[in-house]
């Protein structure tokens, strides 16, 4: 049985794991927002097809992440062959995500342990969207 100083350091724990799989959502919802004015080519009109579907994005909402899940399978088909492992990363956690069935304890692990990668994956896609779609995500 845990005591009370247990208790309040695990909820912290969630509290922190939930604040940070929060903002890895955000974080990738917003790079793919700002796809929406990428022009010229396939890769471009499907990412604007992924940021609608990942807008307001609710990871704990199965169905909405199976969606979003749809569209990153059809971008990650006509992504630079440069992007093509960082499209299988945003694929590969929005399985897990989708696998997680909105239970909060298994996002909060899920955020801890893939956090870096999704970060970097999503840094490389916002590069690219600069690079090629002429949009800059950080501005």
């Amino acid at each position: 049985m845990r005591g009370d100083g247990e208790r309040r350091s695990f909820r912290g724990r969630v509290r922190i794991g939930m604040r940070k799989v929060a903002a890895l959502a955000a974080v990738v919802t917003m790079s793919v927002g700002a796809l929406t004015a990428c022009s010229g080519g396939d890769y471009c009109g499907e990412l604007k097809n992924y940021a609608e579907s990942a807008k307001n994005l609710d990871i704990k909402d199965t169905a909405a992440v199976d969606k979003m899940r749809d569209e990153a399978k059809k971008v990650s088909k006509s992504a630079p062959d440069d992007l093509k492992d960082d499209w299988k990363t945003l694929l590969d956690y929005a399985e897990k995500v989708s696998e997680a069935k909105g239970d909060s304890a298994k996002l909060t692990e899920l955020a801890k342990n893939d956090g870096e990668k999704i970060k970097a994956a999503s840094d490389a896609i916002a590069k690219q969207a600069k690079d090629t779609c002429k949009v800059d995500l950080e501005g």
